[in-house]
């Protein structure tokens, strides 16, 4: 079977014409909460004010973060590189938020209450007090995280040949976001931590295809504010 890569240019639809939705049925409708208890935010702000330092150090490997554009929230950094005799290095960190919960307190017991964080149009009701998610722990460019980081090693065929775990404090250099990426990649300029992702990408890509794997080119949805009303978006991806 011929496969190919396909670019769906971004489509807007009109879907709301009314006058601005109340967000706030939806959210008691799923008995959504409006903030946090006093005695978890106060945990929250106090584990901010005093952030873990991991023993292992991995400041000194430039990850990036890629997000859109407005977010704070950043939780995902990257870097790749060619290892030497042929190959990749892929460094994948994750904010490790759960490093600044104290185990039994009352923010624990909040943030498995909630269970994850919901995004609705006109807000989001965070897992984590934003005092974590989109300050200490935010993988925010040019500051000291704690991060749960994953270095996987890949042979030139992109078999995978060795996977290392591990806390570590890292920082990011750049908060880079999707639209940004995609430009630079069409144009061959993208930043030297992901200089190699269409490369490493093609490559990981033919592999799942011959293990039959489905790609399914689906549009991101976003409900945007339009006026006195709301517009569905439908961005299409880039190609693989």
């Amino acid at each position: 079977m011929n496969r190919r890569a396909v670019r769906i240019d971004p489509v807007v639809i009109r879907r709301v014409l009314a006058p601005r939705i109340d967000f706030g049925a939806l959210r008691r409708e799923l008995e959504l909460p409006e903030g946090f208890p006093p005695a978890a935010q106060r945990e929250a702000e106090a584990a901010a004010a005093a952030p873990p330092r991991p023993a292992v150090d991995h400041t000194d490997v430039p990850f990036v973060t890629v997000d859109p554009a407005t977010s704070r929230d950043l939780d995902q950094a990257m870097h790749l590189a060619r290892r030497p005799g042929g190959g990749f290095r892929v460094r994948y960190a994750i904010a490790d938020v759960a490093a600044h919960v104290r185990p039994g307190g009352a923010l624990e017991e909040e943030t498995w209450r909630r269970g994850q964080t919901v995004y609705l149009p006109d807000g989001n009701v965070p897992l984590h007090p934003e005092t974590l998610s989109e300050g200490a722990a935010s993988l925010l460019p040019g500051e000291d995280r704690a991060a749960v980081v994953w270095t996987i090693d890949l042979a030139p065929d992109g078999g995978t040949v060795g996977v290392a775990l591990e806390r570590a404090l890292v920082r990011s250099r750049a908060k880079l976001d999707y639209v940004g990426v995609q430009a630079d990649a069409d144009a061959g300029r993208l930043p030297e931590p992901i200089a190699l992702l269409p490369e490493l990408g093609a490559l990981l890509t033919a592999r799942g295809l011959r293990r039959g794997a489905v790609n399914l080119p689906l549009p991101e949805q976003d409900v945007e504010p339009d006026g006195d009303g709301w517009r569905l978006m439908l961005r299409g991806p880039g190609p693989d």
